[in-house]
C-alpha cells in the first residue's frame, strides 16, 4: 500500500482534484467471491453501510467472511472531496477520502450489530489519521450510515465501546460517524483483492477488547 506524501491532516476541500464524472470501476464488474454485481442495483431488502478501517484489502475480506447474509463488499473511496479519485490521487492525502469498504447485506439474516461488533474489534479506533503502520488520512476510521436507525445505532455503539476500551487503557475514539456522502468504487484490482492474492498485505489489527454490542444497545440508548 502506497503512504501519504503529505502530513496526516485533512487537506482544504479547494485544493483537492476535481476527479472525474465517470466511475474507475468497469459497470461489469462483478464481486470475485459471490459473482454478483458489485454496483447493483442490489435486490429489495438489501442495506448498505460504509466502514473505513484501515487499508480496504483486509478489511473487505473480514465482511466478506462474514457469509451468510452478506450480499456484496466493494473496496472504495468516501468521506471526501474528490469525485470518482484514483488510488494515487487518495494516497496523495489532497482528496480526503478513506479506504472504505462498502457492505451490502440482508438485514433479516445479519443485523448490522453484527457488522459494527467486527468492525469495532478488528482495528484500533484511537489512532487518528493511521491505522498501525498505515499514515495518512485515508487510513482514519470511519462509520457512513444509510438509514437514521443505523446513525442511532452506530453512535450508541460509540459510547459503549469507549467506555470499554478505556478500561484497557487507550485513549478517546476517533471514529468519524455520519451520514453517507457519495462511495466511489475503488479500480478493479483493489476489489476482492485478498481473494485473489491470499498472502498479499493486511494490516488489520484490533485492540483485543471486545464489544458487548447487541441488539439491545439500541434500546438502552
Amino acid at each position: 500500500m502506497l503512504f501519504s506524501k503529505r502530513s496526516a491532516a485533512m487537506p482544504d476541500p479547494a485544493r483537492a482534484p476535481k476527479g472525474r464524472s465517470a466511475s474507475i470501476l468497469p459497470a461489469s464488474a462483478e464481486h470475485f467471491v459471490f459473482s454478483r454485481p458489485l454496483h447493483g442495483p442490489y435486490p429489495n431488502g438489501i442495506e448498505t453501510a460504509v466502514f473505513g478501517l484501515g487499508c480496504f484489502w483486509g478489511a473487505e475480506r473480514l465482511f466478506w467472511q462474514l457469509g451468510r447474509g452478506i450480499w456484496v463488499t466493494a473496496a472504495g473511496y468516501a468521506g471526501g472531496y474528490t469525485q470518482n479519485p484514483t488510488y494515487e490521487e487518495v494516497c496523495s492525502g489532497m482528496t480526503g477520502h478513506t479506504e472504505v469498504v462498502l457492505v451490502a447485506y440482508d438485514p433479516k439474516v445479519i443485523s448490522f450489530e453484527t457488522l459494527l461488533k467486527t468492525f469495532w474489534e478488528a482495528h484500533n479506533p484511537t489512532q487518528g489519521y493511521r491505522q498501525g503502520n498505515d499514515i495518512g488520512t485515508q487510513y482514519r476510521s470511519a462509520i457512513y450510515t444509510t438509514t437514521p436507525e443505523q446513525l442511532r445505532t452506530a453512535q450508541a455503539s460509540r459510547v459503549d465501546y469507549e467506555h470499554a476500551i478505556a478500561a484497557k487503557g487507550y485513549g478517546q475514539i476517533t471514529t468519524e460517524i455520519a451520514e453517507a456522502g457519495p462511495f466511489y468504487f475503488a479500480e478493479d484490482y483493489h476489489q476482492q483483492y485478498l481473494a485473489k492474492v491470499p498472502h498479499g498485505y493486511c494490516g488489520l489489527k484490533g485492540t483485543g477488547v471486545a464489544c458487548a454490542i447487541s441488539d439491545q444497545t439500541t434500546a438502552n440508548h
